[in-house]
């Protein structure tokens, strides 16, 4: 989860969709500028290149219930189905961090541990990052359903393969701290636009005495 620098003015079709009765919030300029702010990255798990991108409502409208969320520019997200399905629980309903708004990685840590992924708001009073590290946690580890034990899975897979690119690109660093190459690896996997950003990132920052060249 990183931040996200939404585009504006908002795409022309939202003030005339949300006019008509059956409008709809998913037309190509809408989808085209979601796609192109959020990297082609779920806003949630961090996968890239979507093969079931769906655009979702950081605070659900309801069915009606709320219809000025269903076409507000700022309420719409990239995201991929699993993590839609994950987060669409009445828990969440208050709402979790807005990344357009607000930095996840200054208000939640990340980590990948052997088998699972350990994710927590560093201010547990903070109640939306309590319930963003929760929902985070799930996507990669909720397995109540047989589809959702194999997308979870090809996620904490997916995880596991780009931590241990870094990992090598850092070894690389430390076993010649001189090596301009290495060092451009490393910060092409740090970008924004890469997968997984906030945990790379965040490994990166708790062993920043090892690798001071990165900050």
């Amino acid at each position: 989860m990183v931040k996200v620098e939404r585009s504006f003015p908002e795409p022309e079709s939202l003030a005339v969709e949300a006019q008509k009765a059956n409008g709809s919030y998913s037309e190509p300029d809408v989808v085209g500028r979601l796609r192109e702010d959020f990297h082609d990255k779920c806003y949630i798990c961090e996968m890239k290149n979507l093969q079931d991108p769906q655009i979702e409502h950081l605070l659900p409208h309801m069915g009606g219930k709320y219809p000025e969320r269903k076409f507000d520019w700022n309420n719409l997200f990239w995201s991929c189905g699993h993590c839609n399905s994950v987060k669409n629980q009445r828990k969440y309903d208050e709402g979790i961090i807005d990344y357009c708004q607000e930095d996840p990685e200054e208000l939640i840590w990340f980590q990948l541990g052997e088998k699972d992924v350990r994710i927590s708001a560093k201010d547990k009073e903070n109640r939306r990052a309590v319930l963003t590290a929760e929902l985070v946690t799930e996507v990669f580890n909720l397995k109540n359903t047989g589809m959702r034990i194999y997308k979870s899975e090809h996620r904490m897979k997916e995880l596991t393969l780009e931590m241990n690119k870094l990992y090598a690109s850092l070894e690389e660093i430390e076993e010649n701290p001189e090596s301009q190459f290495a060092l451009r690896k490393v910060r092409a996997l740090l970008r924004t636009e890469s997968k997984f950003a906030a945990f790379k990132r965040c490994y990166v920052r708790d062993n920043v005495d090892r690798y001071p060249q990165l900050m």
